[in-house]
């Protein structure tokens, strides 16, 4: 289909290297001659919410944005270009902020954080903060799929430091290579930004995770890639859900799963994907105190987990097999307030049934906040001593499982494990 002349006008070009896509909207409503209120019935939403979605610089809402473009006519290409972060440029980059009060609070909120962590993690944010806000130019440091697999095994072994440290450049480098327009290239993007999601998710850093899972989700509907919207997907949903956005997160992991299930799940890896999809699902129903649906959905993961291999190949994007699932039902249980049903669920679960030092960390730190809430700090203790053993960063660098510790240390200084677990914690 031939493109309409609008979309190569100066006006909608330069709107586009502006990174306007509201304007980009309002644009082609108007070309149409179409009042707010008629966009608004065609997308399901009022008119005050166009009018605000056409004059914003700041995307809250991506899949709204991407409901009004395709309803207006603006093309892919274009679009993705007014979504694209700012190219590089000579002079240092500047923080992009929400609002004026967020611009005033940002340097102190910045200092805070390098105090409380001068080394490690926390610091180095502030350099993906600054390649977030403009993408620094590429530093050509080798070839994209070694990288790649570099920096997921660092994820793999939660060590988030050097992954923080690599992730700029890497980020750079596939921004590059994603503007040949080829789909692998933007596959290969998605990719990268979905696993700065997932390590920023560890830390805590929801607003920062909500960015980069969103960009994620825009690169993998350029590259037609399912597996890697499934991935975007999954990391939004669980952005959101820490967000207290239950119902929002619910939805989307709804729609990821139906649509990896239209595909036939004829390969091991789509397998991995629809059960990886359900298991997310049951969590997020359970957060939300559904019950019934989280337990259903635990046990449709199992049923779609039957076929998979029980030690996962290396370099899968989704490394779940059915020991994952069991350890997902230990989550599920704790999440609707059952820790004995948890315990029961992960009784049998043993370290070596994971493929990665982070799985097994994770492991032993779901089984900590079951025994925790069971109100038994000894085996607290050991659960997650066994988990700094296979992964420090899992149990350093998580606010929630941190904060566990210090509970430890201040309620039950005596305990056998919690001075030893404590030091080691402090001491990193």
């Amino acid at each position: 289909m031939p493109v309409d002349p609008l979309w190569n006008s100066t006006t909608a070009l330069e709107l586009a290297a502006q990174r306007r896509p509201g304007a980009l909207i309002r644009l082609g409503r108007e070309h149409r001659s179409w009042t707010l209120a008629a966009l608004g019935n065609r997308i399901g939403c009022s008119p005050a919410t166009v009018s605000r979605l056409e004059r914003r610089t700041r995307i809250v809402d991506l899949s709204l944005v991407h409901r009004a473009a395709l309803e207006v006519g603006v093309p892919r290409h274009i679009l993705t270009t007014s979504l694209a972060p700012p190219p590089a440029t000579a002079t240092e980059a500047t923080r992009v902020t929400a609002s004026q009060r967020d611009a005033e609070e940002d340097p102190m909120r910045r200092r805070t954080l390098l105090t409380a962590t001068a080394a490690g993690p926390a610091a180095l944010l502030m350099g993906l903060d600054d390649a977030l806000a403009a993408t620094p130019a590429p530093p050509g440091a080798g070839p994209l799929d070694g990288r790649l697999i570099g920096v997921r095994t660092l994820y793999d072994k939660g060590a988030h430091t050097p992954l923080l440290a690599a992730l700029p450049d890497l980020i750079a480098d596939a921004h590059s290579a994603a503007a040949s327009r080829q789909s692998l290239d933007q596959a290969r993007l998605s990719a990268v930004y979905s696993l700065t999601s997932a390590v920023l998710i560890k830390l805590g850093s929801y607003d920062r995770a909500r960015l980069t899972a969103d960009r994620a989700r825009t690169w993998a509907e350029i590259a037609g890639s399912p597996l890697a919207a499934a991935a975007a997907a999954r990391e939004l949903a669980i952005v959101l859900r820490h967000q207290d956005q239950t119902d929002a997160a619910q939805r989307l992991m709804s729609s990821a799963a139906a649509e990896l299930e239209a595909t036939g799940l004829r390969t091991d890896a789509t397998a991995a994907a629809y059960a990886q999809m359900l298991c997310t699902l049951a969590y997020t129903a359970a957060r939300g105190g559904q019950r019934t649906e989280a337990l259903a959905m635990t046990e449709e993961a199992r049923r779609a987990a039957r076929r998979l291999p029980q030690v996962v190949p290396p370099g899968r994007l989704f490394n779940l097999g059915p020991a994952a699932v069991d350890l997902y039902a230990v989550g599920v249980h704790w999440a609707l307030g059952d820790a004995g049903a948890a315990l029961e669920a992960g009784k049998n679960l043993r370290p070596e049934q994971f493929p990665t030092a982070e799985r097994k960390a994770r492991m032993s730190t779901d089984m900590a906040r079951a025994w925790w809430a069971w109100q038994r700090p000894e085996q607290t203790a050991r659960a997650l001593l066994d988990a700094y053993r296979a992964s420090p960063g899992e149990v350093r660098d998580r606010p929630a499982i941190r904060g566990i510790v210090n509970e430890l240390a201040e309620r039950h200084p005596r305990t056998s494990g919690v001075r030893e677990l404590h030091a080691a914690v402090t001491r990193a």
